[in-house]
């Protein structure tokens, strides 16, 4: 039903910026939280930032000095602005959603992930 597809990824030099969006679907309430994983080489999946329908936001603490989450609900969609990348931001980014159907029931959906690779 939800569906969630990520753009923007790309390579970069150490020092740059990318922005990531993720444009969802398939539902009609604001996700109660919007968010980005990431999953590097031999790594496994960790949270880079989610953002609430209230507003309430939340970093790891490796970007917090780095990164910007936003969310645009009248478009569905969620952005990942990533300044200052470090080689070590390489990874595939996975956008995640939880929120609840006009049934009522619950979904938690991810996108299909954007590589992003940070050159030194």
């Amino acid at each position: 039903q939800v569906q969630l597809v990520e753009s923007g990824g790309g390579l970069v030099q150490a020092g740059g910026s990318l922005r990531l969006s993720c444009a969802g679907s398939g539902y009609i309430f604001s996700p109660y939280i919007m968010g980005w994983y990431r999953q590097a080489p031999g790594k496994q999946r960790e949270l880079v930032a989610t953002m609430t329908s209230g507003g309430s936001t939340n970093f790891a603490d490796s970007v917090k000095d780095r990164f910007t989450i936003s969310r645009d609900d009248a478009k569905k969609t969620v952005y990942l602005q990533m300044n200052s990348l470090e080689p070590e931001d390489t990874a595939v980014y996975f956008c995640n959603a939880n929120g609840k159907y006009l049934s009522g029931r619950n979904f938690d959906a991810w996108g299909q992930g954007t590589q992003v690779t940070v050159t030194s």
